[in-house]
């Protein structure tokens, strides 16, 4: 494959070499004037190129405008199409030299992005956006479609929960759009459009705003024209990791232009699409829709990683990615499997002490599901009722990719030499948790595949890690509604139950400048094996 060398050789025709010194001069981040890019052929060399050329300085004119549809290799359709000029600025060369460092970082880069870069590089010239965008997910993930930040960011895209749902990504117990990789594509894509008309039509800013938000980059822009300063990118007082964010992008774009000077090779993806959307007309379970398929369950979940569970949403979207050769086949086989065949169902019979959402909890769906399925009008069930409840066909470790298992994954992760489990109890917190078993709040968080802000839900299972040196601590929570007496006083409550003054402020949003008052409730967490 020529692919650094025609690059090159084009770079160098069109504009002239590009110094490696470090300059001080700012990046444009509006397009150059749009020019047929300069690809001939598939697989068109520099030497097949140079031969179409007249001798001496070349023109525009001289050269054969060529689709870049037609080349090989994918990474060159992006990179004949590369608009962004390039600063050898201080951030922007440090950011490079990572980069040219880790080719084998890249690699995995370019194993992930393989089914999906084609896709991201079609819409956005659907779009007429900018081909560097196409580079965004190296900085925001990776290309993994699964990651999840301590922000709580999460996908391909990184999305914050807010933001996605502003731009269309449902999030659900069966579903997060966030993660599905078409839908969050037209939403990152619809989300920079909004911020390139939003900010001065200047893509660095509206790249820079995809980061810190439109509020921060408004704010700055706003601060430099009341000074009579410059509101481009380089010039906007900026957070540290903002400013570091777009340098990340021009240092991939810089490398993608002239590999060659970095001694990179870009991992060859051919330039052809690799998947497609198949409708499925209502909800599937993954393991059937493999089969059918012809994938294992993993291959599938990996594809349509926004599925949270072993079945498609019964709400929508009714649709999976598929490998294009795997298209024709599921369909006919989709199309000669009844709807009824398509999930599996137990017949549940309510016993004391059932509600719906326990119920729910222990068959791994929703109370919506089993109200609908069944046609309830409200949420009252009677001992002896028979329930159709919606089960997977396959054991639940078969779906590997299950945010259950890939959870379960990070808790067997082994962080010492001694595990313990815990039981979420109403009212319980992570801080609560953690205090009561001697750890901090990030561990507890990391090795249960967890960010520190996320909620906990009753009943659900954490793991926490010791070392054998160290006796993990066994202690049983509980919260304890507990009602004021005459003669109370914070410090003496907080000793009857083995708990700090501090705690029960925080507990309560006390105002410590009132007094406690008999009758008052309070909120108390009480380790059971103290009191």
């Amino acid at each position: 494959m020529h692919l650094k060398i025609s690059a090159v050789m084009l770079v160098a025709l069109l504009s002239g070499c590009v110094s490696t010194t470090e300059t001080s001069a700012p990046a444009s981040s509006k397009p150059k004037t749009n020019t047929p890019p300069l690809v001939q052929v598939k697989g068109a060399s520099a030497e097949l190129i140079a031969s179409r050329l007249w001798n001496g300085a070349a023109t525009p004119e001289q050269l054969i405008p060529l689709d870049a549809t037609e080349l090989e290799d994918l990474w060159q359709r992006i990179q004949l199409q590369l608009t962004f000029e390039v600063p050898q600025t201080r951030p922007i060369v440090e950011q490079r030299n990572f980069y040219s460092q880790h080719q084998s970082y890249l690699d995995r880069v370019a194993n992930r992005a393989q089914p999906f870069l084609y896709y991201i590089v079609q819409e956005l010239e659907k779009r007429n956006m900018p081909l560097e965008l196409a580079l965004l997910p190296i900085v925001e993930s990776a290309f993994d479609p699964f990651a999840y930040s301590h922000a709580r960011a999460s996908g391909m895209w990184q999305f914050m929960p807010a933001t996605g749902t502003r731009f269309g990504l449902k999030q659900n117990f069966w579903y997060d759009g966030r993660r599905d990789v078409i839908e969050s594509t037209r939403a990152a894509l619809d989300y920079l459009q909004y911020l390139y008309n939003t900010l001065e039509h200047d893509w660095l800013n509206a790249i820079a705003a995809y980061n810190a938000g439109e509020g921060r980059i408004g704010r700055a822009i706003r601060a430099n024209q009341k000074r009579r300063l410059p509101t481009d990118f380089w010039s906007l007082d900026l957070p540290a990791e903002t400013t570091v964010y777009v340098p990340k992008l021009l240092a991939l774009v810089d490398i993608l232009k002239r590999p060659d000077d970095f001694d990179i090779v870009w991992k060859f993806i051919s330039n052809e699409p690799k998947i497609a959307v198949v409708a499925t007309e209502g909800q599937i379970d993954l393991a059937i829709a493999a089969e059918l398929a012809g994938l294992s369950v993993a291959e599938l979940q990996a594809l349509n990683p926004g599925f949270n569970q072993w079945a498609t949403d019964p709400d929508g979207p009714h649709q999976l990615v598929l490998p294009i050769a795997k298209v024709d086949n599921f369909s006919r086989m989709l199309a000669e499997t009844a709807s009824e065949d398509r999930l599996q169902w137990q017949r549940y019979t309510v016993i004391g002490g059932d509600t719906l959402g326990k119920i729910a909890r222990q068959h791994k769906t929703t109370v919506d599901a089993i109200t609908r399925l069944n046609e309830l009008t409200g949420n009252t069930i009677r001992i002896g009722q028979h329930l159709l409840i919606p089960m997977s066909a396959k054991a639940a470790d078969s779906y590997e990719l299950s945010q259950q298992n890939r959870i379960a994954k990070a808790q067997n992760r082994s962080s010492g030499d001694v595990k313990t489990e815990y039981i979420v109890q109403s009212g319980d917190t992570l801080w609560d948790i953690s205090r009561a078993h001697k750890v901090t709040v990030a561990e507890l968080a990391k090795w249960n595949g967890m960010v520190q802000r996320d909620p906990l839900k009753t009943g659900q299972k954490l793991v926490m890690w010791h070392d054998s040196t160290t006796n993990p601590v066994t202690a049983i929570t509980r919260t304890v509604n507990y009602k004021v007496r005459k003669g109370d006083s914070l410090a003496r409550i907080a000793q009857r139950f083995s708990v700090s003054v501090a705690e029960i402020i925080k507990w309560n949003n006390i105002n410590t400048e009132r007094y406690l008052q008999p009758g008052q409730q309070l909120k108390l967490i009480v380790d059971v094996t103290q009191v």
